[in-house]
């Protein structure tokens, strides 16, 4: 399949579909260019030549509730001379809140953490803006994409219009953060080696339990609202289908070359019946899939389990803390993610990462121009991204002779200056999920610890699996497939955490089958497969 210009083209696209703007929305929306830049391009600090203000949906995370004296803010105003006005949301209830306020036409210009996928709902409603009829005014954001190759990440974007409506954080490169951490203090007291694969990791819990009868070896978080989310998406990657974090009702067969229901596939049984075997044989706490993050992180502390998932920031801000205050000579870091019987894979997508859709009201906006032109540079410009991410140079870090960028001694982050007196999130407003995401490789990376960089490195000979084909819905598909996805997704979870858990017998998986048969998988599938030829007919 051909991938689709990211570029003059996509004002060519305008006319197309049913979803989108016609050419006279694409036309008057340009017209409304009031505090714009003339020749705003690459590279450029974007300005507004006027006083704007733009109203936001804000993600309010516990960890760093917002603050209005932030230096963020300041300087965003600074720079840009624009404000922001922030619409304040609990980070627990920001999905829900989102979906009422587009629904009910209440919704912010600019809605950030958003993830691509999470779109889809708001299309045939007309509520969000197809963002690539724009992108031509956001000369940061096509830069990447053309330098990076991510043509074809966004053609997974496209909505059965041709059209994408979410403005996706880019990496330049895989990269993969979420693994298991485990007590290296224990492993090394064992004699046990870093597992290779999965059946080297139940090898090594297996020995922890021999040695210590009375501890779950693994005791696992991120459970709620999905069971062992993280685990489960890194055990489906890598044994060839997916689940937790990670599930969706439809996975390529590229040897059938059509869609298939991952989750009554042989590979998701397969998946299944390891993890039930290492809570059957006491490997893994049974709690795992029902218990909160903070039962978890105390389990681990009180050294009743050994392991948990992790990704870079929980390591260093609640496991290392929370075992420096019980067991201070205990140690734990995290493992390179084992291999699978698919491979030693990682997964590609996180070349695209949460991003930002815009309310379709903003084409009416008379500062919607200098608007797109001020997203292209916080979110996507190299100067806006180190921003977003850094703060000030000089303020909040400096730069050594080569570049290397040095956090303020008395300012911590992630563990960078431990016992500083100021954080670079709770104080300063940086580094936070709503504005810093995506870039380049060493910006990603500017932030990691030596520790954290050697994992990465680790990682950098895994194979990156292929993308799915698109399978972009028209608006009567879009509706049917919304009937069937949760249902599909809740039995399938449910199903899944009865067979783990040793509720219900693997020799009922046929009957299991037969359940989600009955909830329509065929019919769901037949759905994305048609669609799917559709797309490619049409883009081939």
């Amino acid at each position: 399949m051909t991938a689709v210009a990211v570029a003059t083209g996509m004002l060519a696209l305008a006319a197309c579909g049913s979803g989108g703007a016609s050419d006279d929305d694409t036309g008057a929306a340009l017209a409304n260019d009031a505090g714009s830049m003339a020749d705003y391009g690459v590279g450029d600090q974007f300005t507004a030549t006027e006083p704007l203000s733009f109203p936001i949906l804000y993600s309010d995370h516990p960890n760093y509730p917002i603050q209005d004296d932030w230096m963020l803010w300041q300087e965003i105003e600074e720079r840009a001379n624009v404000t922001l006005e922030p619409t304040v949301v609990p980070m627990s209830d920001y999905e829900q809140k989102r979906s009422l306020l587009v629904g009910a036409g209440d919704a912010p210009l600019i809605l950030p953490k958003t993830y691509p996928g999470q779109e889809a709902a708001f299309v045939s409603s007309g509520a969000i803006l197809p963002v690539s009829d724009y992108i031509d005014l956001m000369p940061n954001f096509k830069d990447k994409v053309e330098r990076w190759g991510l043509d074809a990440n966004l053609d997974t974007l496209r909505q059965e219009d041709g059209k994408y409506y979410v403005l996706p954080g880019l990496h330049e490169a895989v990269w993969q953060d979420y693994t298991i951490a485990v007590r290296t203090d224990i492993m090394e007291e064992l004699g046990l080696e870093q597992p290779k694969d999965w059946d080297e990791f139940r090898d090594m819990l297996a020995a922890m339990k021999a040695a210590y009868p009375d501890v779950y070896p693994l005791s696992d978080r991120f459970s709620i609202p999905t069971p062992t989310g993280n685990l489960l998406n890194l055990l489906g990657m890598t044994y060839g289908t997916s689940a937790g974090w990670g599930y969706a009702n439809q996975q390529w067969d590229e040897e059938a070359g059509e869609f298939v229901f991952p989750g009554t596939t042989d590979e998701y049984r397969e998946m299944v019946e390891y993890l039930h075997g290492l809570v059957e044989d006491g490997l893994v706490d049974p709690e795992s899939f029902t218990q909160d993050d903070d039962s978890a992180i105390q389990k681990l502390a009180n050294g009743k389990s050994f392991a948990i998932s992790t990704n870079a920031q929980t390591l260093v801000n609640d496991y290392r803390p929370a075992l420096a205050a019980t067991l201070p000579d205990a140690e734990i870091s995290k493992i390179r993610l084992p291999a699978g019987p698919a491979g030693d894979v990682v997964s590609g997508t996180s070349l695209l990462e949460n991003g930002l859709m815009i309310s379709s009201d903003a084409k009416d906006d008379e500062n919607f121009v200098a608007m797109m032109q001020f997203i292209d540079w916080l979110w996507y410009s190299d100067e806006g991204q180190e921003f977003a991410k850094w703060g000030v140079e000089g303020t909040t870090y400096t730069k050594d002779a080569d570049g290397t960028r040095v956090l303020d001694p008395g300012i911590d982050f992630i563990g960078l200056n431990p016992g500083a007196p100021k954080h670079l999130q709770k104080d300063f407003g940086f580094s936070g999920g709503v504005f810093a995401y995506g870039g380049t490789t060493d910006l990603l990376w500017s932030t990691f610890s030596d520790e954290e960089v050697a994992f990465q490195e680790s990682m950098a000979d895994k194979e990156v699996l292929p993308l799915q084909p698109p399978f972009p819905f028209d608006e009567i598909e879009r509706e049917q497939a919304t009937l069937l996805e949760t249902p599909l997704k809740d039995t399938v979870q449910q199903g899944t955490l009865q067979f783990v858990l040793g509720q219900r017998d693997l020799s009922e998986w046929d009957a299991y089958v037969a359940e989600i048969e009955a909830k329509g998988s065929t019919q769901y599938i037949e759905l994305v497969n048609a669609a799917h030829d559709r797309y490619a007919e049409a883009n081939g």
